[in-house]
């Protein structure tokens, strides 16, 4: 079927509250889209119709023009008269006053001359830019040691800014405009408040405009963690805005250990508080990670069953299907434990098994009930832990990661894989084992929690001789982001066979091309609205530290040795043995096994394969019809 929506001259992408060089309707937020009852059957692949979204831009248009009467004067935004603080609670976006915009802004991008703010940060601000989220008073100025031009950044970025948003070529050249490269050194306070002279000069001029009240400042920190605190000295000496707020964004790694992340964080404390530093992970910022408080809060149906007397384990996965070509030797001061699980997979457990905040706009509540569950997650047992390193593919087309060039130690233990279980001892989840798993040269790419519940009470005398699946909730955080929860029914025909299925929420399939913001854009949009919710406190990063350093420890003083898994494999067999040996159900496993990856189909239906494991009973001439 041909796409919804194709014949309806709908902007392709939500727009903000105002926009940057033209006025435009008010888009639909698909996170309210009505689903009146007489669209809902004629829906093509269960997309939104053309119908629904029709009754939903009036309605959104017409409490737009209730709303918001902007003056002629006001071409960039709507000022609603409730403006907040960036640390206050808010509301939804439509009723979310983003007080920062009528102020100036002063960005610098520290390290603007290396990879990270070429692929990821000047791209995020572009983005901010073209959908109206940066001020009208806005400079960029790229900081670094290299001797380089404004035209060798703006040659630099260029490429990226197209990738990031290649229906927005035309307004590459009005954001470059605002970009700038200074050089100087990054210990060096003099430099630094050379360039804040200059920045000085903008913010002054700016502030002589009639509507703007504040120059706020804003602080990059694309750089090594080595110079961070040389860099925040030299912030402070000379670079602190006096007539607006001053926020700098801080990249990971934050420490090696517990000892360098507690040491790293006494150097920034000596200069600035909790309140000027933003600690980001970009996985905080993805679509589904920030869906989880939603889902979980917003459904009354989960909560009563989100604890250890419905659920019977938590099954956590990262999965890459490349090496790490060409990055061996970074790698290799890492692994895998410090990459992605310290980090990216404990910060997404901490969301998924929280306890309720205040609110979920409320930056402070959501990280101290954050804190809170960190703080009863038990000591990692060696026991539960289950580590690999990669070799090469039996027909020599897939290298091992010793053979990687970058390498210098060959007789690396370094896991690139590695599967454990983590148990946290609280009235919830006492007793619900969480299985994280992460890998580099896998099978597949995919990122997702599978949440398996309880056994069936009764099922066996109910069922005999039949076996139900356990019902499994899985959220799909990348790629092909998706809801879906694994129930079982009645297979189609005149048997009464039991068989999975699922009720599936997958994000391309509902709502087609839905224009989906890239993590660091979100981040950003974060910062300058001051909500420090989806960053990394202080507490929280050395608690996270204190979980697993112990580990990471014993692992390298015992020198263990990590079991060899081919490339493109699904990783050591001995870590679905630990699943097992958790209490993940065996059946299951290989049920799922069989079935094989769900991204195969197409139009949301079951690929053949699947059809042959969880509809392998149906009469034959249901066989027959659904072949035909």
């Amino acid at each position: 079927p041909s796409p919804p929506f194709t014949n309806l001259h709908f902007p392709s992408r939500p727009s903000p509250l105002h926009t940057r060089h033209k006025e435009r309707a008010p888009q639909p937020r698909l996170d309210s889209l009505p689903t009146p009852s007489p669209f809902v059957i004629d829906r093509p692949t269960d997309r939104i119709t053309d119908q629904c979204w029709m009754e939903f831009w009036k309605n959104m248009e017409k409490k737009s023009l209730e709303s918001s009467k902007p003056s002629g004067t006001q071409s960039r935004m709507t000022i609603a008269t409730d403006q907040m603080d960036g640390d206050a609670k808010h509301g939804s976006e439509d009723n979310m006053v983003f007080k920062y915009i009528g102020d100036a802004l002063t960005v610098v991008v520290i390290g603007a001359s290396g990879d990270l703010a070429k692929k990821k940060t000047y791209p995020s601000l572009f983005t901010l830019f073209v959908r109206g989220f940066l001020p009208e008073r806005t400079m960029i100025y790229g900081y670094a040691r290299s001797e380089k031009t404004n035209e060798w950044l703006h040659e630099r970025v260029t490429p990226f800014l197209k990738k990031q948003e290649p229906e927005h070529e035309e307004d590459i050249k009005g954001f470059l405009k605002l970009c700038v490269y200074r050089r100087g050194q990054y210990a060096s306070a003099e430099t630094m408040k050379t360039l804040m002279d200059e920045a000085r000069k903008f913010e002054k001029a700016s502030l002589s405009l009639a509507k703007v009240s504040k120059a706020n400042r804003l602080f990059y920190f694309a750089i090594p963690p080595s110079v961070y605190a040389d860099v925040a000295g030299a912030i402070k000496a000379s670079g602190i805005a006096t007539d607006g707020w001053t926020r700098m964004i801080i990249e990971k790694p934050f420490g090696h250990d517990l000892e360098s992340a507690q040491e790293l964080s006494q150097k920034l404390s000596k200069n600035f508080t909790e309140d000027f530093i933003y600690r980001i992970d970009h996985y905080l910022g993805k679509e589904m990670v920030q869906n989880m408080l939603v889902l979980r809060f917003g459904n009354v149906f989960f909560e009563p069953l989100w604890n250890n007397k419905y659920i019977d384990c938590v099954y956590m996965s990262f999965k890459e299907p490349f090496g790490t070509e060409g990055r061996g030797g970074y790698f290799d001061s890492s692994g895998i434990i410090r990459d992605v699980m310290q980090n990216h997979l404990l910060q997404v457990l901490s969301l998924f098994a929280m306890e309720p905040p205040v609110s979920i706009d409320d930056g402070a509540s959501v990280r101290n009930e954050k804190v809170k569950l960190l703080k009863s997650v038990e000591p990692i047992k060696l026991e539960d832990v289950v580590v690999g390193q990669y070799v090469g593919t039996k027909d020599g087309k897939k290298p091992g990661y010793k053979d990687d060039d970058t390498l210098k130690n060959k007789d690396s233990i370094t896991p690139t894989f590695c599967s454990m279980i983590l148990r946290i001892c609280n009235q919830r989840w006492d007793g619900v084992p969480f299985i994280m798993r992460a890998g580099k040269a896998l099978n597949q790419r995919k990122a997702e929690i599978r949440v398996q519940f309880r056994k069936v009470p009764g099922a066996r005398n109910m069922f005999p001789s039949e076996y139900i699946p356990r019902n499994e909730l899985v959220i799909r955080l990348q790629p092909n982001e998706s809801v879906f929860l694994r129930t079982n029914v009645k297979a189609p025909g005149l048997t009464s066979h039991p068989t999975q299925n699922e009720l599936d929420l997958t994000y391309k399939n509902r709502y087609g091309k839905v224009d989906n913001p890239s993590a660091y854009s979100r981040l950003l949009l974060e910062v300058l609205r001051g909500n420090q919710g989806a960053f990394v406190r202080k507490d929280e990063l050395l608690r996270a530290w204190e979980i697993f350093s112990p580990l990471i420890k014993e692992l390298e003083e015992k020198k263990v040795q990590p079991l060899p898994y081919e490339y493109g494999g699904r990783g050591p067999p001995e870590a679905d043995q630990l699943a097992i040996k958790a209490g993940y159900d065996e059946q299951t496993l290989n049920l799922r096994l069989k079935a094989g990856p769900r991204d195969a189909r197409k139009d949301g239906r079951y690929t053949t394969r699947e059809l042959d494991v969880y509809v392998e009973n149906l009469q034959e001439e249901v066989t027959e019809e659904d072949g035909n």
